[in-house]
């Protein structure tokens, strides 16, 4: 005993503690693994974030309604509401690379049919194909970076900059040619795009890792889910809609360029400042600096209701905000909820997310018409920063959820 005692404390004997190499080497692992699912996930995500931006304004060309193109919009959300359980247990029995490699091919068809197809019924197909596809990366793309929880805070920063490139450089691409060759032809460009996302799955680590399924998914939510919920519904839903519906106030005689301006204007800064929330993260605290940047977008909500500087004050504070908070809820919720309940507790956390996002634009189009924006911002900053507040209970206790 007391030679066990002596080599675990002066170093000799290997076998009392895995040396600071293997470590290292598990570290530098998981930064290759986190690299290789965010650019997997940076070439197949501009083919959905472009259908955001042309579906409405091009309906007639897709063969579908105004209405027809909303539920084509929210399809791949309310697919994920009910897949991502089993999204979460096929990335846990078959590992991350089968389940990227299939989600990049799913990426890749259902790009090509925003191109060649017509009609609700194809362009559905499409879309739903799409959500579980977006599940499959988006869990990998949370998972991989949380492997190794030394430096997870950074990785999932690094992550969040590499996703947001398709997505940025696309929205302005495919803005200028849609207005000059139409919305098809940009839908075959990124179908080419996509072609390169099965090379980079195919460089993600094959093997699988223990799960464990605690409870139902829709049962009672704990503070995480909440705030998942919250930064869903205000964020992603009443803001992005309200973002758009301002461009275009702002700039009617080119709106296509000015809503592509406005989504681009989202993903840039996370590649500028999720890398700065990753260092305040792994500075002060993922959780501590989550509750402050979550409690300062509640106040950057309530600019909104506001004209002139104030307002454009309030755009520009939400979305630097955002992508600073961005990198910080998943190590949290690793951290909360640790070895087989992570995978799981990852796709709970993003189930709510979509909830909230899903539910935020239909609430939006029936409150935007009728209520102050006093009342509109004011209701979301109060939902926002209650939810905030309400992650202050993982700091005495990681509760159960």
């Amino acid at each position: 005993m007391q030679r066990a005692t002596s080599g675990s404390v002066h170093d000799v004997d290997n076998t009392a503690a895995p040396p600071p190499s293997d470590e290292a080497r598990a570290a530098r692992h998981a930064n290759v693994a986190s690299r290789n699912a965010a650019i997997t996930l940076s070439l197949a995500l501009p083919g959905d974030t472009l259908l955001y931006l042309l579906l409405p304004l091009y309906a007639a060309s897709f063969g579908v309604t105004l209405p027809e193109a909303g539920i084509l919009l929210a399809a791949n959300r309310l697919i994920r509401i009910v897949g991502y359980g089993w999204v979460g247990r096929f990335h846990a029995a078959h590992g991350p690379r089968t389940a990227c490699l299939l989600a990049a091919v799913g990426a890749i068809i259902s790009t090509f049919l925003y191109a060649v197809a017509s009609g609700l019924w194809v362009l559905l197909i499409a879309r739903l194909m799409w959500g579980l596809s977006y599940a499959a990366m988006n869990i990998a793309n949370q998972a991989l970076p949380t492997s190794v929880m030394a430096g997870a805070v950074q990785r999932v920063g690094r992550a969040r900059a590499i996703i947001a490139v398709g997505p940025t450089v696309s929205l302005i691409g495919g803005a200028l040619l849609a207005t000059a060759f139409g919305p098809r032809i940009v839908f075959l460009v990124l179908t080419v795009v996509a072609l390169l996302a099965p090379v980079f799955a195919l460089r993600i680590p094959a093997q699988r890792e223990p799960v464990r399924l605690a409870g139902p998914r829709f049962g009672k939510p704990g503070p995480i889910s909440i705030w998942s919920f919250s930064v869903g519904f205000t964020i992603d839903g009443l803001f992005i809609f309200g973002l758009g519906l301002l461009a275009a106030a702002s700039f009617p005689t080119g709106a296509v360029m000015a809503a592509g301006a406005a989504m681009s204007l989202r993903y840039a800064t996370e590649i500028l400042f999720a890398p700065v929330g990753a260092k305040l993260g792994h500075r002060f605290g993922a959780l501590c600096m989550l509750i402050t940047m979550s409690l300062l977008t509640a106040v950057a909500l309530l600019f909104l209701a506001g004209s002139g500087l104030w307002l454009w004050v309030g755009v520009v504070g939400t979305i630097v905000l955002r992508a600073v908070a961005g990198p910080l809820s998943t190590p949290v919720v690793a951290e909360t909820y640790p070895g087989p309940q992570r995978v799981p507790a990852l796709a709970r956390q993003a189930t709510w997310r979509d909830i909230g996002a899903g539910t935020g634009p239909l609430a939006a189009g029936l409150i935007f018409p009728i209520l102050p924006p006093i009342a509109i911002y004011g209701g979301a900053a109060l939902l926002l920063g209650s939810a905030s507040l309400w992650l202050l209970r993982l700091g005495s206790s990681r509760a159960t959820r």
